[in-house]
């Protein structure tokens, strides 16, 4: 089975899991790059580190992560994640709701020209 791969200006993800009710993908930031600064209405993100150095940034509030760190995020909830070393940060998102579609992200900020108006 090929798995869903798709690179971005900031890294890339793979889908490791579609099911009904959650989506699994692991995500690749390259270093000194970030993610946009977006919310969504319809899910809630589980993600943890698995390699790297970095922030997170709910709702305005930044926090670092490490390798072994995990962030929860609510539905709504404004989120960003940003590498802030020199290698690649990883994590697994575990996206938890009814609907999982690219359409459902509301961008706040990005720095590739992606806001939503």
């Amino acid at each position: 089975m090929e798995r869903e791969h798709d690179e971005r200006p900031w890294g890339s993800y793979t889908v490791l899991e579609d099911a009904p009710d959650h989506k699994v993908k692991e995500i690749v930031v390259n270093p000194g790059r970030r993610l946009s600064y977006q919310r969504h209405a319809r899910r809630a993100e589980h993600w943890f580190v698995v390699r790297g150095d970095g922030y997170v940034v709910l709702d305005d509030r930044e926090l670092e992560v490490h390798a072994g760190d995990a962030v929860d995020i609510a539905v709504g909830v404004a989120h960003r994640i940003g590498n802030k070393g020199d290698a690649d940060l990883v994590f697994v998102e575990v996206q938890h709701g009814d609907y999982f579609g690219e359409d459902d992200i509301v961008r706040l900020d990005d720095d590739y020209g992606r806001v939503d108006t």
